[in-house]
């Protein structure tokens, strides 16, 4: 509470804004770790959208480069803040989740680049799984659990849906961590940065709505077998070699992840 009132009176004096508990706000403070995260850009797309620029610490150091620069921000008083500071600035009032992506670029490709706001960071992530097409490269800071578990790999206790479903079309890298003391109000838990690059697969061999609703099943009873965790899909896993039935989900890579699918389809289709 002393913190709180801390930080409130802080930004009241300065003039800047008050980081909001219900937008999971965590505002950067520490500068060259903004610059870190603006460094991990490829510089492949010239098309960039910044998520939650809060005040700009990251945003002035994508500003001098050669790019196409967007940000989108739902807090009102952060977007006065960021019309009063970087009047060229192109900034989208709104809700990155109810955003149509193919609106902000022509439907042209974009990066996407923000510390993102903890509380609907599998949001965005699973959004941009969905706009993989316009999407061919994230880079960004995550609450260091979720960028944990989308950087790893089959076998790791944190390896989960959104390791499978991305890393069938992004090759990840866990970066960096950052401590929670750079953040005005701190978080309680470490931030880890990551990027995420498209790789060369442009489909998979087999019908990927079923794929996703495979995955999702395997995970949400992650401790059972495929065996028990996909009776929820109502389809006969009897066509399943003995090997996968026996396996749990976090043992299995995207290539026996598609395999599945592939064998569930032709049971479907009978």
């Amino acid at each position: 509470m002393k913190n709180s009132r801390r930080y409130k009176a802080e930004n009241k004096a300065t003039g800047e804004v008050q980081a909001k508990k219900a937008l999971g706000q965590h505002f950067l403070t520490d500068e060259s770790v903004a610059a870190r995260i603006a460094d991990t850009l490829s510089g492949s797309t010239t098309n960039v959208l910044e998520i939650g620029p809060g005040m700009g610490v990251l945003t002035k150091y994508l500003i001098p480069k050669p790019l196409n620069l967007k940000v989108v921000e739902i807090d009102g008083e952060s977007v006065e803040y960021l019309h009063s500071h970087y009047p060229s600035l192109e900034v989208v009032e709104g809700d990155f989740l109810q955003l149509p992506l193919e609106s902000l670029f022509a439907s042209e490709p974009m990066a996407i680049i923000g510390n993102f706001p903890y509380n609907i960071s599998s949001q965005i992530l699973f959004k941009v799984f969905e706009n993989r097409h316009l999407v061919p490269e994230v880079a960004g800071m995550f609450q260091k659990e979720v960028a944990e578990r989308v950087a790893s790999g089959p076998g790791n206790k944190d390896y989960g849906i959104l390791s499978v479903l991305l890393s069938a079309f992004y090759d990840i890298e866990y970066c960096f961590t950052v401590p929670p003391h750079v953040f005005n109000p701190p978080p309680k838990v470490n931030s880890g940065v990551i990027t995420m690059r498209r790789n060369a697969v442009t489909a998979l061999e087999c019908d990927e709505k079923l794929f996703v609703k495979v995955v999702k099943a395997g995970f949400n009873q992650r401790r059972k077998t495929l065996r028990n965790a996909l009776r929820v899909l109502q389809i006969d896993t009897s066509v399943l070699p003995e090997e996968l039935l026996s396996k749990r989900a976090e043992q299995l890579g995207v290539e026996e992840f598609v395999g599945i699918t592939k064998c569930l389809e032709s049971e479907i289709c009978k």
